[in-house]
């Protein structure tokens, strides 16, 4: 793994289309239960080099009932996002992740992390590249039936500000998906103890 983790950070393949330059942000160990796989870092993100070091993670953990400690404890939570360097802001917020990312990396990541009893896609793109076909035609409805995911993947939407209206207007969400998400969290730290 840490010969792994030294290639991915010192990974260019993008480099020009990329505004901040590479930083590959991750935290990944072969001891994670959960893995996170979620869009590309935010500036803030980029900065820091902490993934979910923002408004996104704290609600992220707010939904999975962790605090800090354990959230960034990589024998508990594996981070790796779909693309993993800041690819820049379009008229809508930031890009989508680069297309390089996922397939170059992946693969060989999950390799090396053979404890992993769940898998938490965040957003489209995550679902997309997990899920191929059997994701459903909109994020909504894929994450409205999460339940045909498990117990391998739990389909999420984002947990950024930006999608405050999305969770007015799918309420099921906060009612029905997060306690269950919450539940087997638990479970699995449960386990870990």
């Amino acid at each position: 793994m840490k010969k792994l983790l030294t290639e991915i950070r010192s990974c260019s393949v993008c480099e020009s289309h990329l505004p901040l330059g590479p930083r590959p942000v991750l935290s990944i160990s072969p001891l994670s239960k959960i893995l996170i796989v979620g869009q590309s870092p935010g500036t803030k993100v980029h900065a820091s080099g902490i993934p979910w070091d923002d408004a996104s993670g704290k609600e992220l953990r707010r939904w999975l009932g962790v605090g800090g400690e354990e959230f960034y404890d990589s024998s508990i939570f594996g981070i790796l996002p779909m693309g993993l360097c800041y690819p820049g802001r379009g008229r809508g917020g930031d890009l989508p992740p680069r297309p390089e990312c996922a397939p170059l990396w992946h693969g060989k990541v999950l390799e090396k992390m053979p404890q992993v009893q769940l898998t938490l896609l965040i957003g489209a793109y995550a679902q997309k590249f997990y899920l191929g076909k059997s994701a459903k035609k909109t994020l909504t409805d894929t994450v409205r039936n999460f339940e045909e995911y498990l117990p391998r993947y739990f389909p999420l939407v984002h947990p950024s500000p930006r999608n405050l209206i999305w969770r007015k207007k799918n309420p099921w969400f906060e009612s029905d998906v997060l306690p269950l998400l919450k539940e087997m969290v638990r479970q699995i730290l449960s386990e870990i103890i």
